[in-house]
């Protein structure tokens, strides 16, 4: 049986976020089974080997892109509005609206 490896888990994780919902580093972290490894998800993203990991919907904790607009930070604004995120202002989404709430089993792991 294979083992998957950290970066996998995250990776099954974002793959679930549905389309025009976001969900922070540290909630990733935490579903991945790796609490307060927040880092570790952005490591994880910025080396992701496919198009199917929507990479593009982790945001930071204050709703804002945590990528700056040289680094990727225009195309994920770009994926997320293109999905039906709207951003304030500020550039800042509102998580109230958009977050993503998994439904969890009993032990709180995803279903």
């Amino acid at each position: 049986m294979h083992k998957q490896s950290k970066w996998e888990r995250i990776y099954s994780v974002v793959k679930q976020i549905p389309y025009g919902k976001v969900a922070s580093y540290g909630q990733i972290a935490t579903l991945s089974g790796y609490y307060r490894q927040a880092r570790q998800v952005g490591y994880a993203l910025h080396a992701v080997p496919s198009d199917e990991i929507p990479w593009h919907r982790v945001i930071n904790a204050q709703g804002k892109i945590s990528l700056n607009l040289e680094m990727g930070g225009a195309v994920q604004r770009k994926l997320l509005e293109n999905e039906g995120v709207v951003f304030s202002p500020a550039d800042v989404i509102s998580l109230k609206e958009y977050q993503w709430q998994p439904i969890l089993d009993p032990l709180g792991s995803l279903d």
